[in-house]
């Protein structure tokens, strides 16, 4: 101790004095951020892994790489969870149709036990997020106006406020929300596919997902209550359009007025 109270004067201490606090930071941080979304491969067997390499090595590896390890044509998979397989896979748009600007939505080419298996071995490669529990998924539990409030705040600027979708930069867009089933809806929150951001444990609970999850799932059995929706892009398109047929009603009685009579 008292060397060590000798050198406490070295100009050198503290720089080593900050880099030890930012050590200690950054790893309180990430184990933070970790405990949440971090989940090994539990829950499947390694008949799953084996088979769901299999399915990968048949259908992924061209693009993925043999090992996940990703190529010029596709990113690596190693630690991206399962959640991202079921969501990608499971939405049908993976494997990818075509390379273009984001991988659209079309009709699923595998079935559960295949998708699942596939998940399984993506996610013995490494930690990442995992398919969510049903218990984050049932909407009878879910607080849609506090989910209405989270989604306005961090998905409508994109989304639109009626989750009607919207055109985004270069070509992409944010798609429409209707008829997506509540899993791909929690799982794409967390992951943040394409452009859209990741919503973590940290930023939004599991809890927080599935009051989302709720709002929309709400809206979307009221439908249209106010009558046509005009592409649900709000009072700015309702109003465009009351301005311009109002305006051809009175064009056309003006027409009608300042005719001769034959």
């Amino acid at each position: 101790m008292k060397a060590l109270s000798h050198k406490r004067r070295h100009p050198l201490a503290a720089v080593a004095l900050l880099l030890m606090g930012l050590l200690v930071t950054g790893g309180l941080y990430a184990a933070a951020t970790s405990v949440n979304e971090a989940q090994a491969a539990t829950g499947y067997s390694a008949s799953d892994i084996e088979e769901g390499e299999k399915l990968f090595l048949a259908n992924c590896a061209t693009c993925h790489g043999m090992n996940a390890e990703g190529t010029n044509s596709g990113p690596s998979l190693i630690g991206v969870g399962a959640a991202s397989v079921d969501f990608q896979v499971g939405t049908g748009r993976m494997p990818m149709q075509m390379q273009g600007p984001q991988a659209e939505a079309k009709p699923v080419q595998f079935d559960d036990e295949q998708i699942s298996q596939l998940a399984a071995y993506v996610a013995s490669l490494g930690a990442g997020p995992a398919v969510p529990e049903a218990e984050y998924l049932d909407t009878s539990l879910g607080n849609s106006a506090k989910g209405g409030e989270i989604f306005r705040v961090n998905c409508a600027m994109c989304h639109n406020a009626a989750a009607a979708g919207g055109a985004l930069t270069r070509g992409k867009f944010a798609p429409a929300l209707a008829g997506v089933e509540e899993k791909h809806i929690y799982e794409a929150m967390a992951i943040g596919p394409q452009n859209m951001p990741v919503f973590n444990d940290s930023n939004i609970s599991p809890e927080d997902k599935r009051d989302v999850i709720t709002f929309l799932k709400e809206i979307e059995s009221q439908g249209s209550p106010g009558g046509a929706k005009l592409g649900s892009l709000g009072p700015v398109a309702e109003g465009l359009f009351i301005w311009t047929a109002g305006l051809g009603i009175i064009i056309a009685f003006t027409i009608w007025l300042t005719s001769r009579p034959s």
